[in-house]
């Protein structure tokens, strides 16, 4: 560790604060607040009613991005199972939030840093029937 001393402004000490600050807070409090309104606007149907074209955790979607063509398969998980070598994205990336309740077929528009992205569900399979254990752990409240 480097022990010697660095000067830094008042006033840059003040910027590069509220710059981490803000970062932090809205990195995490972003995508929660986006998957909150999400929630909000959702049907709630029980698991074995809900029609099978629909992306719900665990299951995977095929989809395409207009824009480029780019054809990708992930599953939507929760974040302590997101792996994006083993093709599963976290709830709480924009693109898990942009794809939750959609069905197959449908077009969904979302934004990134470089400016809206369209994706079109080609495919959903459902999740399988047994919950995984990451996901017991994740959602038991005790």
């Amino acid at each position: 560790m480097n022990y010697n001393p660095i000067y830094i402004t008042r006033e840059d000490n003040s910027k590069l604060r509220l710059l981490i600050a803000a970062a932090l807070h809205s990195n995490a409090t972003a995508s929660l607040q986006n998957l909150r309104r999400e929630l909000d606007r959702a049907a709630i149907i029980d698991r074995e009613s809900i029609p099978l074209d629909v992306v719900t955790m665990e299951s995977r979607v095929e989809f395409e991005d207009l824009g480029t063509g780019e054809i990708e398969t992930f599953s939507i998980t929760f974040p302590d199972r997101a792996d994006v070598e083993a093709q599963r994205i976290s709830i709480l990336a924009p693109i898990g939030i942009a794809l939750i309740g959609c069905r197959e077929g449908q077009i969904v528009s979302w934004s990134t840093p470089g400016g809206i992205r369209q994706l079109k569900i080609r495919r959903v399979t459902p999740a399988p029937t047994e919950v995984p254990h990451a996901q017991l752990a994740f959602t038991t409240t005790r």
